[in-house]
């Protein structure tokens, strides 16, 4: 589990809330958002002999996978694992894949921007599939994206002349979430998400796959990985549950409007 990331904490208690197992030890792994970190944390569990490893995301998936063929891996939190081949011969999981296009076409509504900053990390490999379908959508909505690197700290004074930030599932951006909000607020501009966590701390849009359900189905996967099932019998599964949050509260500090027809179709409204 990448560092102290709300989206994967918030997966991780329904996870353990649902396991069958209760003589368990597990040993959690929080390495910083960075490939050296990643590979030291799975080495480390392939080490001591784990029965299973559950990742968090791409690039711990990615990298445990790279340590190890051997010891079962199961994800949850993870955008698109077709395109990047995660299921295998000892991986499977729940994708957390959501719509990139459902994120662009309601930040427009709330927003009308023609300048679209993106929050990515270039090592994060489900950032640059994120990025590319953020610039295809130039056309339909039009805007001009504007990206913005960050490898470990935010660069404030570097993200500047945009309408309106967009989060990838960016370990690194999530991680420095209060300073991201802060350059918004700074500028009076709405955020959004694709990955869930950051709503209560000032983002205004997100969409994200329930964490709830992430949980449980890793559960439900781990428990069958314990059982004597190989991961490669398991079908790795997709989201049914998906959330569209607005942070009304925050909106409103910004002097944002959001459309009535915006705000019906979210299934959370803080206000």
């Amino acid at each position: 589990m990448t560092g102290d990331i709300p989206y994967y904490q918030e997966i991780h208690k329904a996870f353990l809330d649902s396991l069958n197992q209760q003589d368990l030890e597990i040993v959690l792994q929080k390495p910083m958002p960075d490939p050296m970190s990643w590979t030291n944390a799975a080495k480390k569990l392939k080490t001591i002999g784990v029965s299973v490893i559950v990742a968090y995301g791409v690039p711990a998936t990615l990298t445990t996978m790279k340590v190890t063929s051997k010891i079962p891996i199961v994800f949850a939190g993870v955008y698109d694992p077709e395109a990047l081949r995660l299921t295998g011969k000892n991986a499977t999981g729940i994708s957390s894949t959501v719509s990139v296009d459902m994120a662009l076409k309601n930040l427009s509504g709330i927003s009308g921007m023609k300048k679209l900053g993106v929050i990515l990390n270039k090592s994060e490999k489900d950032t640059i599939l994120q990025t590319k379908k953020i610039k295809k959508g130039e056309a339909s909505y039009g805007y001009k994206s504007v990206l913005f690197s960050i490898k470990s700290k935010v660069n404030k004074s570097k993200i500047t002349g945009v309408d309106a930030l967009l989060l990838t599932t960016c370990s690194t951006g999530m991680l420095n979430i209060k300073d991201i909000i802060d350059i918004a607020r700074s500028s009076k501009i709405p955020t959004a998400a694709l990955i869930g966590g950051g709503e209560n701390q000032g983002v205004v849009l997100t969409i994200s796959a329930d964490p709830d359900e992430q949980g449980k189905e890793l559960a439900g996967m781990v428990n069958k990985v314990l059982g004597g099932t190989k991961p490669s019998e398991i079908p790795f599964k997709k989201p049914t549950k998906v959330e569209m949050i607005i942070n009304l509260k925050e909106a409103n500090s910004l002097g944002i409007n959001i459309p009535a027809d915006i705000k019906s179709l979210a299934t959370k409204v803080i206000e």
